[in-house]
């Protein structure tokens, strides 16, 4: 059974400063969720969690990630500016981009990000562009194929656009060591919320025979490995929650049996995680506003996939709660709906629940990451407000809700913006 971190009461209270819809996070939960990653981690001093700011990129989540001491992980200028803006700087942000554009990866070694090259051709374009390369570098690893966790696939590297292969990586670190680089990385992101603690200790395998190969064929020191992310959250009820403790344990395990002999015990371990650290911590809080009866009964709320796209796009779980009403059967078969001109921009299909009655507070849980954050403007829905539930039970707006000044605020320089303006006001 998944329990909201707030209850009915608190809602309503919140409701009457902000209306429906919100998302609302847990700061106690994320807290001690950061101190118990790091607990699992602190057999290597060098270990740092680099928060994938993709995953909730409001400035007052990553400042309390930032106290718990994590850094930030980005992967464009737009969240380049909020780690700098946080004081994230001189290695405490990993700059992990694609398809880059050079003015990103100037403002990256401006702030003294740790540069991770997705592809061996980024770096004569790093170099046209920049004219040299910092001291430290990181190079991300692609190994093709499948990735098996326990004699299952659990996905495809050999399908992702991102990374290098093993003979590309040692080509790079062999060009990077030609051009004055002292520090090299290695990072690997091959599954996507993986549900088991067998995931991080069998990449950090793998990664960590990688780093024994390239140090023997090109010399260089290799002084961090970067897990990336990957560890899941269970977003069905009857799914177990990853142990962190044992998670960290057996990357501990795969340390001492690979590196150590090796002579490199001076490795530092990285992890960027966004949906395992703050995921569980957020929710999104909507009304019932109609009901529908044909074929199907419907549930129609005041959000939409535009305030929750992973269902919509990836036919994505979210479990529901009926705040108020989690002691009754669920013996209504619904469909949750948002109001989009979209068939798929449903929170749920088929879902049993109780019954619904129009006013009734959904809370749409484990929207803590890619929630907010994969948010648009389709039909013309406005982006909602943020909220944070303090640790001393009071409350925060985080981030107002978008206006239809904000929407139409791109047009301000064409002529029919007065007209939009005028039009406002009817």
């Amino acid at each position: 059974m998944k329990t909201p971190f707030v209850t009915k009461e608190k809602i309503e209270e919140i409701i009457q400063t902000v209306p429906t819809p919100f998302h609302i996070y847990d700061e106690k939960g994320i807290r001690e969720n950061a101190k118990a990653l790091y607990e699992a981690f602190s057999w290597n001093k060098g270990f740092r969690e680099y928060y994938a700011v993709k995953a909730c990129p409001n400035p007052r989540i990553l400042e309390i990630l930032k106290e718990c001491g994590c850094g930030c992980d980005c992967s464009s200028k737009a969240e380049l500016i909020l780690a700098n803006a946080l004081g994230q700087t001189d290695e405490m942000t990993m700059f992990s981009s694609n398809d880059t554009p050079a003015g990103e990866f100037t403002y990256a070694e401006k702030m003294g990000a740790i540069i991770n090259f997705d592809d061996i051709t980024m770096l004569d374009f790093y170099e046209k562009e920049l004219g040299h390369f910092p001291k430290k570098i990181c190079c991300r690893y692609n190994p093709g194929g499948t990735f098996e966790v326990s004699n299952n696939i659990m996905d495809h590297p050999g399908d992702a656009k991102y990374g290098m292969t093993e003979r590309q990586m040692t080509e790079a670190y062999r060009q990077l060591l030609e051009e004055g680089v002292e520090e090299f990385g290695i990072h690997a992101f091959l599954v996507s919320n993986a549900v088991t603690n067998d995931y991080y200790p069998m990449l950090a395998r793998e990664l960590f025979e990688l780093a024994v190969r390239l140090k023997n064929a090109t010399g260089a020191h290799i002084t961090f490995i970067n897990l990336s992310g990957g560890i899941g959250i269970p977003y069905r009820p009857y799914m177990q929650p990853c142990d962190i403790k044992a998670i960290g344990e057996g990357v501990r395990e795969a340390y001492e049996d690979i590196l150590v002999p090796e002579g490199m015990d001076d490795v530092a371990i990285f992890t960027e995680l966004g949906r395992y650290m703050t995921g569980p911590y957020g929710a999104l809080i909507t009304t019932a506003i109609h009901e529908k009866h044909i074929e199907k009964n419907y549930i129609g709320t005041d959000a939409c996939a535009a305030n929750l796209m992973r269902p919509a796009m990836y036919g994505a779980y979210h479990h529901i709660t009926v705040l108020g009403k989690e002691g009754v059967r669920s013996d209504h078969l619904y469909d949750v709906t948002g109001s989009l001109c979209e068939n798929n921009d449903k929170f749920a299909v088929d879902r049993m629940l109780p019954r619904i009655d129009i006013g009734d507070i959904l809370y749409i849980h484990d929207t803590g990451a890619h929630g907010f954050a994969m948010g648009y403007n389709y039909n013309g829905k406005l982006r909602s407000a943020e909220v944070l539930l303090k640790e001393d039970g009071t409350f925060e707006v985080i981030r107002r809700a978008e206006t239809l000044d904000d929407y139409f605020a791109t047009f301000e320089n064409l002529p029919i913006y007065a007209k939009i303006k005028a039009c406002e006001e009817m």
